[in-house]
């Protein structure tokens, strides 16, 4: 991406940010999507006092784009209120491994901007072909692998 496209996403992220509901942590993030096709989405962590229910600003942008059918995404831009850069979490990660494979993803912070790829956040993300082997496509051979670990 061009150095003014990822500005503009990440004063995107900003803009999102202002409209987080964080009042256990204080903690307030914001996040910038955009599409193949340039639409921008937004999210912010929206917290609630289980912890569990809380909902992070990466996978609310997210998404409200799946909602509205997008399938293709060049970048995210993730912001928040801390000096340090602000890394998704595992569940953040898995989802944008899942939905956005080859995403650039930028985060912003009082020193800086780092980029990543979710493929480097994210080595080892769960993979749909490990669900259909346990539902019996290749069990016998997921099987029989795993009793060779096993015996080491």
């Amino acid at each position: 991406m061009l150095t003014s496209d990822i500005e503009r996403l990440l004063n995107e992220a900003k803009a999102a940010r202002k409209k987080a509901f964080a009042p256990y942590s204080k903690f307030t993030v914001g996040a910038a999507l955009i599409t193949n096709g340039g639409k921008i989405y937004h999210g912010c962590n929206i917290e609630n006092p289980s912890l569990m229910l809380s909902f992070c600003a990466e996978r609310a942008a997210l998404i409200n784009a799946l909602v509205e059918g997008e399938k293709k995404f060049k970048a995210l831009a993730i912001v928040s209120g801390d000096k340090d850069y602000c890394f998704p979490c595992g569940s953040c990660r898995q989802m944008l491994a899942e939905f956005a494979p080859g995403i650039e993803i930028y985060l912003a912070s009082g020193t800086g901007i780092k980029k990543f790829f979710i493929s480097e956040l994210l080595p080892h993300q769960f993979k749909k072909s490990w669900k259909a082997q346990l539902r019996g496509q290749g069990k016998q051979e997921y099987l029989q692998e795993k009793t060779q670990r096993e015996k080491g």
